[in-house]
This record gives structure tokens, sequence and C-alpha cells, in this order.
């Protein structure tokens, strides 16, 4: 493999891995309180299009990623409110939540611009752009990336601290134990596991907008599936910060290698799949290891 190719591979993976893992650590958090994060494939989504039209409409990058962790706030707060206040299996209501954000998107599309679903924003090309660092031989991957790169990677670090690190942390993690724990500790598990929801939420949309941003559009579909590699992730890292961060990159790898080959004609549908394909088959290989464990 020549140095080339493998500082494009590198580059390529690394822009792939950080949505995933701002997302995945995201989820984390809801993990570690006791809920799952069925709905960071929707968050994801619905964060795209809110960042594609903030961006079009306000022609700024700021407004645009602040309009997309509201949306995926809001999606996640329907799932952790209805799975908290209102008893519904929180399964199921992220599953509603992943159905409802594509109909949602192609009514508030046609509504404000007149199209399908597909809401252009060269604005938001800006911050797909790679820095003059970029041409150093694996040095570049990481000094060269976008900007939205380095907004990313300070939200996974933030994630990442705030499980590990902090009050909130710790609690959401009593919260996680059960009942008896949390009402041991005195801390009302419900609260803290609707604020999990929240900050999965305004995490996958935050990766939606990164998402976004390399296509400087919003296209029907967007996402495809990274909310569930993201969510898959958590558990492949052994639900750890580290653990997740080092699947995201694995998974990332595999995203950059399957477009990599694309060019090599062989089957474009099959090296597509070849990222979930490869989660299915870490995952199943986890569940073993952790039965014999």
């Amino acid at each position: 493999m020549s140095i080339d190719l493998a500082a494009s591979l590198l580059t390529v993976a690394l822009a792939a891995a950080a949505p995933l893992a701002v997302a995945a650590l995201g989820g984390l958090l809801t993990e570690a309180a006791g809920s799952l994060s069925v709905a960071l494939e929707g968050c994801m989504l619905l964060g795209a299009f809110a960042a594609a039209a903030a961006a079009r409409a306000s022609d700024s990058v700021t407004l645009a990623i602040l309009a997309a962790i509201a949306a995926g706030m809001l999606l996640a707060a329907l799932v952790g409110g209805a799975a908290g206040a209102l008893g519904a299996d929180v399964f199921i209501a992220g599953l509603a939540a992943n159905l409802l954000a594509p109909g949602a998107i192609s009514i508030a599309s046609q509504a404000l611009f007149g199209t399908k679903g597909v809401v252009q924003a060269e604005v938001l090309g800006s911050y797909a752009r790679q820095g003059p660092l970029s041409s150093i031989p694996f040095i570049g991957a990481l000094l060269g990336q976008e900007p939205l790169f380095y907004v990313l990677s300070g939200a996974a670090a933030l994630l990442a601290a705030t499980y590990s690190k902090t009050v909130f942390g710790l609690r959401l993690r009593a919260a996680g134990e059960g009942r008896e724990v949390s009402e041991a500790a005195g801390i009302a598990s419900g609260r803290y596991r609707f604020a999990a929801h929240l900050a999965a939420g305004g995490a996958a949309g935050l990766a939606g907008a990164a998402l976004a941003s390399h296509v400087a559009a919003f296209v029907p579909g967007l996402s495809a599936g990274r909310g569930w590699i993201a969510l898959v992730a958590i558990y492949l890292g052994g639900k750890r910060p580290l653990g997740v961060i080092l699947a995201c990159l694995g998974l990332g790898l595999l995203i950059a290698v399957s477009n990599a080959a694309q060019g090599l004609g062989l089957t474009a549908e099959l090296l597509a799949a070849l990222p979930f394909v490869a989660t299915a088959l870490a995952l199943v290989a986890w569940k073993r290891l952790e039965r014999r464990a």
C-alpha cells in the first residue's frame, strides 16, 4: 500500500468515525442511565435536515449547528418523555421516532422549500473543506481535517468526560443500576434518564450536521444507517468511552475501505454494505464472548 493511499484512507476514516463517535458517546449516556438510544438514527437525520434548512435561511454555519443540536434534542425529548412520563417501551418509542423523522422532514421540506426533501445549503460546504496541512502524509490526516471535525472531536471529548469525570455521569450510572440503588443515593433516576436522552439527541443532531456538511445539502436517507452503527458501537466498545471511540475508528476505517474499493470495479452495493455486515458480525462475536465470560 502506497503512502498516499494509506494517508487518504486515514483521512476518510477519521472523517467517517467522528460523527459516529459523537452519536455513540451520546448514546452511551442513556445506556449508562439504564435506557436505550434507539432513536439515534432519527435524531441524526432530523439534525441533518435542520442544519441544511437553518444554513439556507441564515447563511450561518453556527446557527446551522445549533439548529441541528436542537432538532436532535427535540426528537429525543419525545422519546424520553414517552418512555418516562407515559411509561412507553423505550425501544418502541425509539423506532416510532425513527419512522417519524423522515415523514416530518418530507412535510417540512415541502412546506418550506417546495421540495421532496432535498435542501441545498452551499454554506455548509465551507465546513467540509480540508485545511492546507492535509497534504502532509499521515499527520495531515489529522491536522488537515475539515473544521467541523474539530468541533466533533471537542464534543466527543466533552461527552466522554461527562461520562467518566463528572458528578452528573456518576449519577447517571447510579440511575442505571436500578431503582433501589438510585433511591439509596437520593437520585431521581427518571430526570437523569431524560437528561441523558436529551444529550444523546443533541449529539446525534450534531453528527447529522456533519453529514450534511459533506454534501452541502440534505438529501433523504443521508444518515444511511449510521445511527444504528453508532448504537452498535456502544456495545462493541464495551460500554466504555475509550472502547466506543476505538470501535468507531474501526468502523470508520471500514467505511473508508469500502469507499476506496468502489473504484476497483467491485459491486458497489456489496461494498456499501461492508460496514454494516462487519458491525453485525462483530456484535455477534462480542455477545458470544460475553456469555462465555
